[in-house]
């Protein structure tokens, strides 16, 4: 009887464990919120943000530290961003008549010098003491961000240091050619309890805030061609007739098959993320916004998704009598994980 509660005890506080080791390894429906709105008011998507900010009052984010986190906003994304997402957020407060928490307001800033105590802020977010080229070169944005990011910004405490890098990291993300800032602020995100998964979870939800503000559209689950990708996409047809157009938005590391289009060629106008295009024999091209690629009838390839990137691109085809899709093998996991 004793061995039989001991055992069950055991398996009790494991399930317990386990239960909460996972729950710390994924973000919560606050963080994702969060995460959510600094993604959407770094694109200047307001009614994203408008859902966004919604959600997080439903999940328990307060309206002071939706305000903390837009107001951080124009620290990495200028202030156009940051006023415009502060005026979504303060007539959605009004539309909800008052009923969401307020939330605390911060602790007074110690007294002293701003630069001194955002320095220490810094070395403590960042675990050790920030220097370089660049700062010498150029010392007054190392005392920018010294005495007013870190000294008045992040001295702001009703919004701990590790939500204000989870929400950097969503800003980041959702911009573009500022790769090393983001990198660093990964690093300093982990440093501050960030665990990989919930980085990679923060990535997944700025590339799809990132999807979904593409001008023509997010569109619907691409059911009728799943059976020829690897991974989700989704289509949002735009054109018909004399011309076919739809705008294809795949989620990151999803691909279509090889496959050949006879009797017709197609262009793919690149519009949003990171992605690939081959041919077979040939090396994979890497793709960016604003690239077109033209691909000639007869040509097996594929394209999709990079794996840590949503992809969009616009398909442009005119219809021919007797055109048709040969859809071959999938680009195995093998082939497509040597891509960087």
């Amino acid at each position: 009887m004793l061995r039989r509660i001991l055992t069950l005890w055991f398996l009790g506080v494991f399930f317990i464990w386990g239960e909460n080791a996972m729950a710390q390894d994924v973000l919560n429906s606050k963080q994702q919120a969060i995460a959510l709105a600094a993604s959407y008011a770094a694109r200047g998507n307001q009614d994203g943000l408008k859902k966004a900010l919604t959600d997080g009052f439903e999940a328990g984010v307060t309206v002071n530290e939706f305000k903390e986190i837009l107001v951080q906003t124009y620290a990495y994304c200028g202030f156009p961003r940051s006023l415009n997402a502060l005026g979504t957020l303060m007539q959605l407060t009004e539309e909800r008549g008052g009923k969401d928490a307020a939330g605390s307001l911060p602790s007074a800033k110690p007294k002293g010098s701003s630069l001194e105590f955002g320095t220490q802020n810094q070395t403590k977010l960042v675990g050790a003491p920030v220097s370089g080229k660049l700062f010498e070169f150029a010392p007054a944005i190392d005392e920018y961000l010294k005495a007013h990011l870190f000294g008045d910004i992040f001295a702001r405490d009703n919004v701990d240091w590790q939500t204000r890098e989870l929400a950097t990291i969503a800003m980041l993300a959702s911009m573009d050619n500022v790769e090393a800032q983001l990198n660093a602020h990964i690093a300093i995100g982990r440093h501050n309890g960030l665990s990989e998964a919930q980085v990679a979870e923060i990535l997944q939800i700025a590339g799809r805030t990132g999807a979904q503000s593409v001008l023509f559209g997010f569109g619907k689950d691409n059911t009728a061609y799943a059976q020829y990708f690897v991974g989700k996409s989704y289509l949002q047809p735009l054109t018909g007739g004399e011309i076919n157009a739809a705008n294809v938005t795949f989620e990151p590391k999803a691909r279509n098959n090889w496959h050949i289009h006879h009797k017709s060629g197609q262009t793919l106008l690149v519009v949003a993320g990171r992605g690939y295009y081959q041919e077979w024999g040939q090396p994979a091209r890497e793709l960016h916004p604003g690239d077109v690629v033209e691909i000639k009838e007869g040509v097996k390839h594929w394209h999709g998704a990079a794996k840590d990137s949503w992809f969009t691109h616009i398909s442009l085809s005119v219809p021919q009598e007797g055109a048709s899709n040969e859809w071959l093998e999938p680009v195995s996991d093998e082939e497509y994980n040597k891509l960087k």
